[in-house]
């Protein structure tokens, strides 16, 4: 809870800087090694032309962060108890499924990017068996953390909030030794089309998919989640807010997409002025790149900063996964049930077999990476368009419900997330054709 008894039996509310929790777990997830190759690779391919996109996206994901918050906190419950007495249990099973899937797209991507560390520590002869052995035993370690602890949600706040303090003054201090151009940053907020950026539709060119956007796809798969932002509900569920807390889980939901988008925005500027035109495909190439730029110091912090990157969405992302599978399911829906950590164990081992099996068929990781974050969009658009139906009920949001300015940019991320998962859709296709032929 927010508050704490006194001794005259009133209780007094903590401040609101010391209650945030909820969408800093939230941004941990939609933060991991894959947004942080994507949002260097962006800036290191078009410098500060898209700081523009970025920040579009994390107010769009804002929006739906704090609509989530809104619809969690007046209502009571999660979102999937909502639905189930709004609509029925059927759909709110298939959003639990949907979101348990999403998650597990993630948790794809967060194998791989440890895989990546640990091949690179590795003897030649041996990297594909370092990189099993190492996801294997993080996802070992974390199913034996599963049935330790009692109360799950406060002390994955409390590690969370240690983390991202560790992201925030390591890509701080980096950014401070890149020393960008201030004047052309600021241009970078200013709309526009990159000159090297080519817009279309991906289509098969020699024999191979060519997907110019496939970054730009990527950004909007790893900053703008609405399965993060949809889960939200379930969070401040879990944080024990109510109505009296309305204006804490708006002020938390806002607190915490702010740090998500900031963190993004430093490693973009990071990537722009310190290595421009050059390869940041992976987290060891990029690490290695900044190296001689930035110097050991630098380097050093940055590898410091890197560490929470890849084990806070690894650890949390499947926690959220599993608990929407029991919760939508109709089974008790917060982490420290017994059905959650059992779902949670099926999306780690899904999310290992998945990556393995990748790296065995010696399938590039970073395609994997990057394929499996894009993949995320699809099931984005009826969590979207849900979210936005329960924050217009007047029966359950009363004076509460949107207002002008939230439903424009909820229609607006709407038809966003619905262009990507047709796009996606799209590249599915010309894959299987390539597969086919």
């Amino acid at each position: 809870m927010n508050s704490t008894p006194t001794d005259t039996g009133l209780e007094v509310r903590k401040p609101w800087w010391r209650s945030i929790g909820p969408a800093l777990i939230t941004a941990c997830v939609v933060f991991g090694p894959g947004s942080l190759v994507i949002s260097a690779n962006i800036g290191a391919t078009y410098g500060y032309d898209l700081l523009w996109l970025l920040l579009l996206t994390g107010v769009l994901m804002g929006t739906y962060t704090t609509m989530s918050a809104r619809v969690g906190v007046t209502s009571g419950q999660s979102h999937f108890n909502t639905l189930r007495n709004e609509v029925g249990r059927p759909f709110a099973a298939l959003l639990g499924v949907m979101l348990c899937l999403t998650c597990g797209a993630f948790q794809f991507s967060n194998n791989l990017a440890i895989a990546l560390i640990a091949g690179a520590f590795a003897p030649e002869k041996y990297v594909l068996h370092a990189q099993l052995g190492v996801m294997g035993g993080m996802n070992l370690l974390l199913i034996l953390l599963l049935f330790r602890g009692g109360q799950i949600y406060h002390g994955l706040e409390r590690v969370v909030k240690v983390m991202v303090g560790v992201v925030l003054v390591s890509f701080v201090i980096n950014l401070f030794f890149a020393r960008p151009d201030l004047l052309a940053v600021l241009r970078g907020f200013v709309p526009g089309v990159p000159k090297n950026l080519s817009l279309g539709i991906p289509k098969i060119v020699a024999g191979v998919i060519s997907d110019p956007l496939v970054l730009i796809a990527s950004l909007f798969g790893t900053t703008f989640s609405v399965a993060g932002a949809f889960f939200q509900g379930n969070l401040v569920n879990e944080k024990g807010w109510t109505k009296v807390d309305y204006d804490r889980g708006f002020i938390d939901a806002v607190a915490g997409i702010g740090v998500l988008t900031l963190v993004s925005m430093m490693i973009m500027i990071t990537g722009g002025a310190v290595i421009p035109g050059k390869p940041a495909d992976n987290i060891v190439t990029l690490a290695s790149t900044l190296q001689p730029l930035l110097g050991t110091m630098a380097f050093t912090i940055f590898c410091v900063g890197l560490v929470p990157v890849a084990l806070n969405p690894f650890m949390v992302n499947a926690m959220i996964g599993g608990t929407a599978l029991a919760d939508g399911l109709g089974f008790p829906g917060k982490l420290s049930d017994f059905w959650p950590r059992m779902c949670t164990i099926l999306v780690l081992l899904g999310g290992f077999f998945m990556a393995g099996i990748g790296l065995w068929k010696q399938i590039p990781a970073v395609n994997l990476m990057i394929f499996g974050q894009a993949m995320t969009v699809i099931g984005n658009p009826l969590m979207a368009g849900t979210l936005l139906w329960l924050a217009n009920r007047k029966g359950l949001m009363g004076d509460r419900r949107n207002k002008i300015l939230y439903n424009i940019l909820g229609v607006l991320g709407l038809v966003i997330v619905i262009l990507l998962a047709l796009r996606m859709l799209w590249f599915l296709y010309l894959r299987l054709s390539l597969l086919a032929g």
